[in-house]
C-alpha cells in the first residue's frame, strides 16, 4: 500500500480529523480515481460530509448508495456509519422529520442502532416535541443495553428536561404509544421505572461529566426546584467536577428570583476566581441577578468588565436599569449599543420603549417605533404591546390604537393596554367596548384587565356597569378582587356623588383598606364638598397612615373651599409640627427632544419674560371670551388680586405658554403634571385651547384631559 493510501485510510478512520471542505472533497475524488469506490469507502467519505455539514453532497451519496443496494436483490443495505451520517446530518441541518423517517428506515433494513446514532435522534424528537418517538427511543435504548453510554444518557436527560421534567409515565402510556417492536413485558417496566425523570435517568447513569451535572442542575433551576439545583451543584464539586460557565448561569437566575445579593456575590466571586466572569453569558446573568437584587450600579460595573458584549449582555443592562426606574440610564445604554453597531434584539425594544412611556418621551418613542419598523420587528407581538402602552403614556391614544389595530395575534397584555389607555384618556365607552370584544375572542381577562375596565368606568360614571364587571371578577372568572379594584369602585361611586354608599362599602370589603383606597372618597368629599363625611375619611386615613401627606392637603382643600380659614390653617400647623412638606406642584413639556420644567410661580426659565408676556396676552383674550376666574381652591385667606396672581402661574399654565411660543401653529401641546388640575387651569385650558386653535394634552397623576374647541375630554368628571 502506498504512502498517499495510507494517509488517506488513516482520515478515513478518523472523520473527525478533517477540518476543510475541499480536502474532504478532493479525498473523495482521489478514492474514485485510485481504487474506485466500495461501500465502505463512501459511507466514510459520507461521515466526513455530514460532519462538515454538507447536506447536497451527503444526500448524492447516500441516494446513491441507497440505489445500488435497491438495484442488486442479494446486495446489503447502505452499512450503518452511512445510515448515521446522514441521521446526524439531517439533524444538525433541522430536518427533524427526515432524521426520524431516516432512523425508522434503517430498523426497517433491520440494522441496529449503536451509541453514534441515538443522540441525534433523540435532538430531533425533542425539538419536534415529539414525546412518543422519544419514550420508544428510550425504550430501544434499554434493550440495546445503550442506557449506560454517557453521550446518550446525556441527551436522554436533556429530552426530558425540555419536556418540563416528566412526572412519572405510566405504563400504559408507553405500552400504547411505543413505535419500535420487540418490548417484552419486562423491558417495558424498565423503560417506565427508568424514563419517569430527568433525575432517574441522571441517577442509573454509571459515569458522568459537566454535561450531565449541568443538565440535571439546569432543569431542576428552570422548574422552580432551586434548593435541589443547589444541592446538585454541591455534590458536583464533590465528584471532583468543577463547575463551568453554563452552571454559574443556570444558577445565578435562582439568586435574582430570591433577591439574595450575598449568595449571588459568592458565585461572582467564584467566577473571578476561576477566570469564568468574562464569559458573557456569566456576565449577562451577573448583571440581571444584580439588577433584580436592585444593585443597579453593581449591573454596571458587571457590564463594563466585560471584555467583548453581545447583545445579549446590553439588553440585560438596558433592562435592569428601566426595571430599577433608571430610564435615562436604560436609554442611554440603549443609544451606547447603537453607536457600537451593535443589532438590537426584538427584547431590546420591548426593555427600551417602556423607559420612553414613565418619561413620556413621545418623540423619541417615534423615533424607536421608525427603527423597530425597518428591522422588521413590527409584527412581534410583545413589541406592539410596549408600543401601545409608549403612546398611550404618552398622550397620543390615536397612535395606540393604530398600532393596536395591527396586531395579528393579540394577547392579554395587548388588550389590557389598549383597554387602558382609552380609560385614561377619557374614552370610556371604548374601553367597555374593547373589554367585550376582548371576552368576545376567547381572551379570558387577568386582573389587570378588570382594573383597566373599572377605571374607564369611574371616569365615565357608569357606575351600572362597574358593579357589573367587579362582580363578574369573582363569580364569572374566579378572581379575587384586589384593593386596586375597590379602590376603583370606590372611586366609581364618590365620583357619581354616591359618597354614603362608597363609605360603606369600603369599610365591608373584607380587604384591610389603606389610605390609598380613603383617599379616593375624601377626593369624591372635595369635588362635591361634603365636609364632613371628608373629616370622617381624614381620620380613617391617618389612623391607617399617620404620615400620609395627600390627606392633609386634600382636608386643607376642603376646608379652603368652604372658607374655613382657621380650620384650614390649623391643618398647616400641624403639617409643619410633624415635619410634612407638600409636594410641589411640577409640570413638565418636551420640545425639540428636550425635557422643560416647570414649578409652580417659577421665574428661573430663561423664557420666563416671554411666557409671562403670553400669559398676560391670553388672559386678556379669555376674559373676552367669557373667562371667569375661580378661586375656591386657593388655600390662602388673601385677596383676589394675589389669587389670580397664584393661580395665573400654576406650573401647567407656564409650561403650556412655552409650548405655545416654542413651537409652530397648530402643533398639539403635551404637557405632564404631577398633581391633580386645578378646576380654574381646567377652565383656563379650555379657553386657550379654543384661542389658539390646538390641541392641549394634559397628563396629570389621575388622567389625560384632551383639550380641544372649548372642551375637555373628561367632560368636566375627573
Amino acid at each position: 500500500m502506498s504512502s498517499t493510501q495510507n494517509v488517506m485510510r488513516s482520515i478515513l478512520k478518523n472523520p473527525n480529523s478533517m477540518v476543510s471542505t475541499y480536502h474532504a472533497k478532493q479525498l473523495h475524488a482521489q478514492i474514485v480515481k485510485t481504487k474506485g469506490s466500495f461501500d465502505s469507502d463512501n459511507a466514510c467519505i459520507l461521515s466526513l460530509y455530514s460532519n462538515l455539514k454538507l447536506l447536497d453532497e451527503s444526500l448524492v451519496l447516500f441516494r446513491s448508495l441507497h440505489s445500488h443496494s435497491h438495484s442488486h436483490s442479494h446486495s446489503s443495505p447502505p452499512p450503518p456509519l452511512a445510515w448515521i451520517s446522514i441521521i446526524k446530518c439531517y439533524t444538525s441541518h433541522g430536518l427533524f422529520h427526515h432524521s426520524l423517517s431516516s432512523f425508522n428506515d434503517m430498523r426497517a433494513f433491520g440494522i441496529y442502532p449503536d451509541r453514534h446514532v441515538f443522540p441525534s435522534v433523540l435532538k430531533a424528537s425533542t425539538l419536534l416535541n415529539d414525546l412518543r418517538f422519544g419514550l420508544s427511543l428510550h425504550g430501544c435504548i434499554i434493550r440495546l443495553g445503550l442506557d449506560f453510554d454517557l453521550y446518550t444518557g446525556n441527551a436522554l436527560m436533556n429530552m426530558y428536561s425540555k419536556f418540563h421534567g416528566l412526572a412519572e409515565i405510566s405504563h400504559n402510556y408507553v405500552s400504547a404509544n411505543k413505535m419500535l417492536d420487540g418490548f417484552s413485558q419486562r423491558e417495558e417496566t424498565m423503560a417506565t421505572v427508568k424514563i419517569d425523570s430527568v433525575r432517574k435517568v441522571f441517577d442509573l447513569m454509571p459515569i458522568r461529566d459537566v454535561v450531565s451535572w449541568n443538565t440535571v442542575i439546569a432543569g431542576n433551576a428552570q422548574n422552580g426546584m432551586y434548593g435541589e439545583a443547589l444541592t446538585m451543584v454541591k455534590e458536583m464539586g464533590n465528584a471532583n467536577l468543577k463547575p463551568d460557565s453554563f452552571t454559574l448561569s443556570s444558577i445565578l437566575p435562582i439568586f435574582a428570583e430570591h433577591v439574595d445579593i450575598i449568595k449571588g456575590k459568592e458565585i461572582h466571586g467564584y467566577a473571578i476566581r476561576h477566570g469564568l466572569d468574562v464569559d458573557v453569558f456569566i456576565g449577562s446573568s451577573l448583571i440581571d441577578m444584580y439588577a433584580k437584587c436592585t444593585r443597579v450600579e453593581h449591573s454596571i460595573c458587571a457590564f463594563y468588565l466585560l471584555p467583548k458584549r453581545d447583545a445579549i449582555s446590553w439588553n440585560s443592562i438596558i433592562a435592569g436599569c428601566v426595571q430599577n426606574g433608571k430610564f435615562d440610564r436604560g436609554l442611554s445604554f440603549f443609544r451606547q449599543m447603537l453607536k457600537e453597531k451593535v443589532k438590537p434584539m426584538h427584547v431590546s425594544f420591548s426593555s427600551v420603549i417602556p423607559a420612553c412611556a414613565h418619561l413620556t418621551a413621545l418623540n423619541l418613542g417615534k423615533q424607536l417605533h421608525g427603527y423597530i419598523i425597518r428591522l422588521g420587528f413590527d409584527d412581534n407581538k410583545f413589541i406592539a404591546s410596549s408600543l401601545v402602552d409608549m403612546y398611550a403614556k404618552c398622550g397620543n391614544i390615536k397612535m395606540a390604537r393604530y398600532v393596536f389595530d395591527r396586531i395579528e395575534m393579540r394577547d392579554m397584555v395587548s388588550w389590557t393596554a389598549i383597554i387602558m389607555g382609552c380609560a385614561m384618556h377619557g374614552h370610556a365607552l371604548d374601553a367597555v367596548s374593547l373589554f367585550e370584544k376582548m371576552l368576545v375572542d376567547g381572551v379570558e381577562p387577568c386582573y389587570v384587565a378588570f382594573m383597566a375596565v373599572l377605571t374607564a368606568c369611574s371616569h365615565a360614571g357608569l357606575v351600572d356597569e362597574g358593579w357589573k364587571y367587579f362582580n363578574s371578577m369573582k363569580w364569572d372568572f374566579g378572581i379575587a378582587p384586589g384593593l386596586e379594584h375597590c379602590a376603583a369602585v370606590a372611586d366609581l361611586l364618590g365620583r357619581a356623588g354616591r359618597l354614603e354608599e362608597a363609605y360603606d362599602f369600603i369599610s365591608n370589603m373584607g380587604i384591610q383598606p389603606t389610605g390609598s383606597v380613603w383617599s379616593t372618597l375624601l377626593a369624591a368629599c372635595r369635588a362635591h364638598k361634603n365636609v364632613e363625611l371628608a373629616e370622617k375619611v381624614v381620620d380613617k386615613i391617618l389612623l391607617v397612615d399617620p404620615e400620609n401627606m395627600g390627606a392633609y392637603v386634600l382636608m386643607s382643600n376642603i376646608y379652603s373651599a368652604a372658607r374655613r380659614w382657621n380650620d384650614a390653617a390649623k391643618l398647616r400647623i400641624h403639617m409643619r409640627k410633624k415635619g410634612l412638606k407638600k409636594t410641589p406642584a411640577c409640570s413638565w413639556i418636551e420640545v425639540g427632544n428636550k425635557v422643560h420644567t416647570f414649578l409652580a410661580g417659577d421665574k428661573s426659565h430663561p423664557y420666563y419674560d416671554k411666557i409671562n408676556k403670553a400669559l398676560y396676552i391670553l388672559l386678556e383674550q379669555m376674559e373676552k371670551e367669557g373667562y371667569v376666574l375661580d378661586t375656591s381652591e386657593v388655600l390662602h385667606d388673601v385677596d383676589e388680586e394675589h389669587k389670580r396672581d397664584l393661580l395665573s402661574t400654576h406650573s401647567e399654565r407656564l409650561a403650556i405658554a412655552f409650548g405655545i411660543i416654542s413651537t409652530t401653529a397648530g402643533t398639539t401641546i403635551r404637557v405632564i403634571k404631577n398633581i391633580r388640575v386645578c378646576v380654574d387651569c381646567h377652565t383656563a385650558i379650555k379657553f386657550i385651547a379654543k384661542i389658539v386653535g390646538r390641541e392641549i394634552v394634559v397628563r396629570d397623576n389621575s388622567r389625560f384631559h384632551h383639550f380641544k374647541n372649548g372642551t375637555c375630554s373628561c367632560g368636566d368628571y375627573w
